[in-house]
């Protein structure tokens, strides 16, 4: 059966996926998690069957076959025709009466603020930012990597990583720190051995990201090299909420900028200052903080922002995460 005035919430990262049914009163009533979503390695069609496993799990626990409204936030949704893309899928499956599609960063931008108002930047595996008003505007990005103008984000700073300490044993760029510590980190002698196993998948390519940890590392320990990169880190975040402060005319308002992601939320004390320094000559209005939600609560927030949550729903459905 279907209830009226219930939201399913999709958080779907490339990771995993965090469904929710929600009551207009904020009552969690069903809940499940399920794999990775990336349509542009499996498909479209794919993908959506592994959300329909978490969904299915999170319905038969709330006891209901359809909702008034299914909220999905999706990795992967950078540009309007994908969200397209997947909202007629998702509608396809026939879960509820209406879809909204948002890339997942605005589901961590909901989740940090309580209204939908505010920027967020996210850097995890990559780096993306997006703003929203509650009127419905929005300022976003691509968030395509370089094509689209993009730099950071834990794959691009292993990447600078690995390129300044290959030059720096090979004698075309300056001495790092990063020369030893990376193979290091793999049990390895040289750069030179550490490029031959990654070359050669001795060493998965998904175990790349492994070697963010070790610039932030590197850079404590005072290396110029790596304190650049982290530098420069800061910097991209700072440009990126500084234009979509621009962009929806809030660059004068007190206005929340929230931090997500697994590269800002390690709380890297180099990086956490240099972003509120440079936020606060270029922005100083802006108020930086780590969004703690699991992003799982912004789209439950979105989606009874649409169905016109009832008073105090919001405050439920925090407290139930918060457990």
């Amino acid at each position: 059966m279907g209830v009226t005035g219930t939201v399913l919430a999709v958080d779907a990262g490339n990771s995993k996926t965090d469904v929710a049914v929600v009551t207009a009163d904020g009552e969690v009533i069903g809940t499940a998690r399920g794999g990775g979503f990336r349509p542009p390695a499996v498909g479209v069609t794919a993908a959506v069957d592994k959300v329909a496993d978490a969904v299915g799990r999170a319905f038969a626990e709330a006891g209901v076959d359809s909702v008034t409204h299914v909220s999905a936030c999706l990795a992967n949704a950078d540009l309007p025709v994908e969200e397209e893309q997947l909202a007629a899928a998702l509608h396809a499956r026939a879960w509820g009466t209406t879809v909204g599609v948002r890339n997942d960063t605005f589901a961590i931008l909901r989740a940090g603020v309580a209204e939908p108002r505010g920027v967020a930047v996210v850097c995890g595996a990559g780096i993306n930012c997006v703003g929203m008003l509650p009127n419905g505007r929005t300022a976003r990005f691509p968030a395509l990597g370089r094509i689209s103008g993009d730099w950071g984000g834990g794959w691009g700073l292993a990447e600078e990583a690995l390129w300044h300490a290959a030059r720096a044993e090979d004698g075309r760029g300056a001495p790092t720190a990063l020369a030893s510590a990376l193979p290091a980190h793999f049990g390895l002698g040289s750069m030179q051995a550490l490029i031959e196993a990654l070359h050669l998948e001795h060493i998965p390519q998904s175990r790349r990201h492994e070697l963010t940890p070790v610039l932030f590392t590197t850079a404590t320990e005072g290396d110029p090299v790596a304190r650049s990169l982290v530098d420069r880190l800061a910097e991209e975040v700072v440009a990126m909420a500084t234009v979509a402060l621009t962009r929806l005319d809030l660059l004068t308002e007190e206005t929340p900028v929230i931090l997500g992601g697994s590269v800002l939320a390690a709380h890297h004390p180099q990086l956490d200052d240099a972003i509120r320094n440079l936020l606060t000559s270029r922005a100083p209005k802006a108020v930086p903080r780590v969004v703690t939600a699991p992003p799982v609560v912004g789209a439950v927030l979105l989606g009874l922002d649409r169905v016109g949550a009832k008073v105090g729903a919001e405050r439920r459905v925090r407290a139930y995460y918060e457990r």
